[in-house]
């Protein structure tokens, strides 16, 4: 297949996307250089020293992040516009001389290509800067492993799907969106309801919370909220890092409420108590299947608007080759920067909601304080970010806002 042919046209469509990324990116990094002054409603939960300790904790992380997504998207950049992906598409046809086997080499040559390029930044931000302010408990030897066994899953999961799509171009040239989101949406069900038991523990060990009196707890909890909660699993998240969190995941018999064993370890019965209760109150409220639900509504969103583009970039005629993979890896990887304030949003928006509930269900308002206090202290989390970085990258509000909702619901 000529050059010509392969070789994309950029568009309005493109434009605008590669705009809002570059707008988003010059400011998140403006503003990890810049934070500009402390809002006065921190300190009045922190001290100046915890607040500057948790922003010269962060500032190296977030430009870590920034730059292995800058150097990603300009790698994929130059696959799609700058005639890397059409060579690359034109030496697997001649070397594997088949579709599929085309189609799969240029996959692996541009994941590895895109591992390689990351892993630097994932290297400082995972395991150099976790040892340098004393958080991580892992081993080199023990971060290459768990490095290695995710990319391992990432290959081959991300190859079936590759495989999957390019089966669906072929079968469905002018509806392949549809059948492409509708499979998509499958995986994020699939995937929410099965990672906890399947994925989950090739990483950590899962065991039902021992102690007595954890057990009561949730008992208790359980009853008041009306929930099925037989038990908490404690994963040894020790074993790699000292900071303490939990999580709920999971759908139907899967669900689940994890705790770190740190947290069980270092702080009080009645922060863990609020910790609980604020899992509890994610399952009460349904934020998974909320989750879920918009983001099956997104996804159809993205791909019709992936279709629209895709047609607008590329000749229908070679919508199959190679090449189109690079096309849509740069589309998602832009897509999903872009759309981060809108998922952040919505994730803040529960977090807020659950705290809430927790803390009507425990009754311990100023548990659930302390607790918001010592997780930040502990884990350094930058209590008082620029509105930006807030806006763009906070999956949690922080500290100060969380500690203000509870009071308001006191009242």
């Amino acid at each position: 297949m000529g050059g010509c042919k392969l070789q994309p046209k950029i568009n309005v469509l493109w434009l605008i996307l590669l705009a809002v990324t570059g707008l988003f990116s010059l400011l998140y990094l403006w503003f990890t250089l810049f934070p500009g002054r402390v809002d006065p409603a921190a300190l009045q939960y922190f001290t100046a020293e915890q607040v500057e300790r948790g922003r010269a904790y962060n500032m190296l992380p977030r430009l870590m992040f920034i730059g292995g997504f800058l150097a990603q998207a300009a790698f994929l950049l130059w696959m799609v516009f700058g005639g890397g992906g059409a060579a690359l598409t034109r030496w697997a046809q001649q070397l594997a001389g088949s579709y599929y086997g085309s189609v799969l080499l240029f996959f692996f040559v541009t994941w590895l290509s895109l591992r390689l390029i990351g892993l630097p930044f994932r290297f400082f931000r995972g395991y150099y800067w976790q040892h340098r302010w004393g958080f991580s408990t892992q081993s080199l030897g023990s971060w290459w492993a768990d490095y290695l066994k995710g990319a391992g899953l990432e290959l081959l999961l991300s190859a079936a799907g590759v495989l999957v799509l390019f089966w669906i171009l072929s079968r469905w040239p002018g509806t392949w969106w549809l059948a492409g989101a509708a499979f998509f949406s499958l995986w994020l069900v699939v995937q929410t309801l099965l990672w906890p038991v399947i994925v989950s523990p090739l990483f950590n060990r899962f065991e039902p919370a021992g102690n007595p009196a954890v057990a009561n707890m949730v008992s208790e909890l359980s009853r008041k909220a009306g929930l099925p909660v037989d038990q908490v699993l404690v994963m040894d998240a020790s074993r790699r890092t000292t900071k303490a969190n939990a999580y709920f995941t999971g759908l139907g018999k899967t669900k689940r409420i994890v705790l770190y064993d740190n947290l069980l370890e270092d702080y009080p019965r009645d922060q863990v108590k609020a910790v609980v209760a604020h899992e509890m109150a994610h399952w009460s409220r349904g934020h998974i299947l909320q989750g879920l639900g918009l983001a099956v509504l997104g996804n159809f969103a993205t791909w019709g608007l992936l279709f629209l583009l895709l047609r607008a970039t590329l000749p229908p005629q070679v919508h199959q080759q190679p090449l189109t993979w690079a096309v849509i890896l740069l589309f998602f990887m832009l897509v999903s920067f872009a759309s981060s304030p809108l998922q952040n949003y919505i994730s803040r928006h529960m977090e807020l909601e659950a705290d809430r509930v927790a803390v009507t269900l425990t009754g311990d308002v100023g548990a659930a304080i302390r607790l918001q206090k010592n997780l930040a202290a502990g884990n350094l989390s930058d209590v008082a970010p620029p509105a930006f970085i807030r806006w763009f990258s906070y999956s949690h509000p922080p500290a100060p806002e969380r500690i203000r909702a509870m009071l308001q619901v006191a009242r």
